[in-house]
Order: structure tokens, then C-alpha cells, then sequence
């Protein structure tokens, strides 16, 4: 295992600049997930951790060595990709084994690798089958098996559950997720996926045009955004986001005074964007009057979007009610999980 620093990086295709700069600190035995729409350079990035993609700029250490101008091979990482990238003519054991045997490992330290990489991954059965009689979520169990049997310093995932469908994602999500608690090697994770960068990263770096927005923890992310792409970003549905106007008491939407939290200290007069997630709402008596456009229950909660004024609005409830189009609620928001973001800058206040 080792730490991972990445100082400084930039990379350019000709004159276009994919990454801007980027610097990040992967500690040792640390699940970092690089999330971010497409075209945001996180899957770029993790390609010079791999040694992929050259560095244009800065600098990039794996352990105590810089590692810019090493080929792949010499980088001790395992790489897991998208497509599985497995060799069809060759059996479940056999495409497990391939980079130890191009090393020149021992047989029997191969099969023992193999073998216990097999019994992590519950893949014992199918170590003489080949690929295409496997399951895409069993192909995927091969591509990390062979990632295992190579005991790298560092883990690299690029958008490895794109291809599973919801149910699949969901479980393979948590096998990963448990083979790093038991494994605890240094684990570089790329998705566009929010809902997997909350639920299976230590630390999350958020990532838009080439730049870092914000890195830290899933739930620090979810409860301080540093701004309203991050506050957009993470957290499904997205943070409803309404323009507003400091006033005494609250913030003035529309005509309708909206509560802040009590330490919120912000001028009188200024604009501001007013930040609720769709779960921060109650009924109330004493809310704001907001009708029902859409309502989509999925069981354990329902979802509303609602007209407010001139503005739509999500709502979620963990509770059931008996909504219909039409209707008038009455919402509150939580004040003290109000977010206030400057309308210019984007920045939190």
C-alpha cells in the first residue's frame, strides 16, 4: 500500500486544457472517489495515476516515488476499467494469472494467488469458465480478481459498474466497498455517479472543467457544499436552489420571508440563493403555499415538485400521503440545514 500525491497536475491535447492545476492527497489505505459530470477530467487524471495519459504539468508520487515518467508496468498499480477488458479466449484462472505469468511468477505462487482471490470474490466455481459464459457482474468480480492476485500498491476503478444494471450496481457497489475494508489498499475510484461516491468513499473530490470544486468527506460534502455546484451535485434529488433577497427575520423569496439559520449573519438587501434540500421540508400550518405539479411515489418515500410563484420546487417525504396534482401544501423549511450561497461568486456565505 501507499499514499498517493498528486501536485499541481495539468494536462493539455494540443491547445485544448483538459485539467487545470489539480492537487490532491490520497493518504495510505484511503478510498478516494473522483466524482463529476462527464468532461470533467476525472477519468483523465486517474489515467496518469495509471501512467495512461502523460503529465503535462506537476507532479504525481505514488509512495516516496514520483512517478511521471514511468511506464505502467513500474507503477505497482492494478487497474479495473468499464468494459472489464478480459481476454475471451482465456478461462476465468487463467485471465486472473496472465500479469503474474508475464512477470515470471512461480506456478505455485500463481495458483495460490488465484485461489484466494477466487474464495474474496466467490468466483471458485467459475475459475474454468471463460468469459462470455459469465454475467456482467461476474466478468467484473474477474477484472477486480486479477487486480487482487497482483497485491498492487494502489487501486484504480474507472466507472467500473457503468455497464451493470440497477440491482447489480447496487450489489457490486457493496462487495467493493467490502473488499477494501478487508483488503485496505489504496483505492482511486472514478464516477459520474454521486449516490456511489456518498455511499463507498472515505474521502470524495468533486470535480468540474478540469478543477476541483471541493474535497472532503461524503457527509461534510452533503451538509457544508463550498458552492452551488457542489450543492447541486451531491445529494439526490438536488438542493433546491431559489433567488432570494436578505431581509430582517429571513430571506425575502417572492414575498414570502424564509427562515436562516440563527447564526446566519448576512446584510440586509443582499441577494442571496437560498439553498433547501428536497428532504428539509415539513407541513405547516404557518408555511408558504406551494401547488402540486407531479407526485412519484416510489414506496419508501414520495417525491413532489411543486409551483411556488413563478419558481418549482422539490419535496421529498419518507412518509405516506395522499398528494395529487392540484393541491396546495403548506412548507416550511428546516432553518438551521438552510444553505446561503452567493448569487455571483457561487461561493457558500
Amino acid at each position: 500500500m501507499a499514499q498517493v500525491a498528486i501536485r499541481d497536475v495539468s494536462k493539455d491535447f494540443g491547445a485544448v486544457k483538459v485539467l487545470h492545476g489539480v492537487s490532491v492527497d490520497i493518504p495510505d489505505g484511503a478510498f478516494v472517489v473522483l466524482v463529476g459530470p462527464s468532461g470533467c477530467g476525472k477519468s483523465t487524471l486517474l489515467r496518469m495515476v495509471a501512467g495512461l495519459e502523460s503529465v503535462s504539468g506537476g507532479t504525481i508520487a505514488i509512495g516516496e516515488r514520483t512517478v511521471n515518467n514511468l511506464p505502467p508496468a513500474k507503477r505497482d498499480i492494478a487497474m479495473v476499467f468499464q468494459n472489464y477488458a478480459l481476454y475471451p479466449h482465456k478461462t476465468v484462472a487463467q485471465n486472473m494469472a496472465f500479469a503474474l505469468k508475464l512477470r515470471k511468477t512461480e506456478p505455485k505462487i500463481i495458483a495460490e494467488r488465484v485461489r484466494k482471490a477466487a474464495e474474496i470474490l466467490d468466483l471458485t466455481p467459475y475459475l474454468g469458465r471463460y468469459p462470455r459464459q459469465l454475467s456482467g457482474g461476474q466478468r467484473q468480480r474477474v477484472a477486480m480478481g486479477r487486480a487482487i492476485v497482483r497485491d498492487p500498491q494502489v487501486f484504480l476503478f474507472d466507472e467500473p459498474l457503468s455497464n451493470l444494471d440497477a440491482k447489480l450496481r447496487v450489489q457490486m457497489r457493496t462487495e467493493i466497498k467490502e473488499l477494501h475494508q478487508r483488503l485496505r489498499t489504496t483505492t482511486i475510484y472514478v464516477t459520474h455517479d454521486q449516490v456511489e461516491a456518498m455511499t463507498m468513499a472515505d474521502k470524495i473530490v468533486v470535480m468540474q472543467a478540469g478543477r476541483i470544486e471541493q474535497i472532503g468527506a461524503p457527509l461534510d460534502l452533503f451538509d457544508r457544499p463550498a458552492n452551488i455546484f457542489v450543492a447541486g451535485f451531491i445529494g439526490s434529488p438536488a438542493m433546491n436552489l431559489l433567488k432570494g433577497r436578505a431581509v430582517a427575520g429571513g430571506v425575502d423569496i417572492g414575498g414570502t420571508v424564509m427562515p436562516v439559520p440563527a447564526a446566519a449573519r448576512i446584510e440586509e438587501g443582499r441577494e442571496v440563493l437560498y439553498g433547501v434540500r428536497p428532504e428539509h421540508f415539513d407541513l405547516a400550518e404557518d408555511g408558504f403555499p406551494a401547488q402540486i405539479k407531479v407526485v412519484e411515489p416510489t414506496g419508501s418515500e414520495t417525491m413532489v415538485f411543486l409551483r411556488f410563484g413563478e419558481r418549482e420546487i422539490v419535496t421529498l417525504f419518507r412518509e405516506r400521503h395522499n398528494f395529487k396534482p392540484g393541491d396546495t401544501l403548506a412548507l416550511r423549511p428546516r432553518a438551521e440545514l438552510v444553505h446561503l450561497f452567493d448569487p455571483q461568486s457561487g461561493k457558500r456565505l
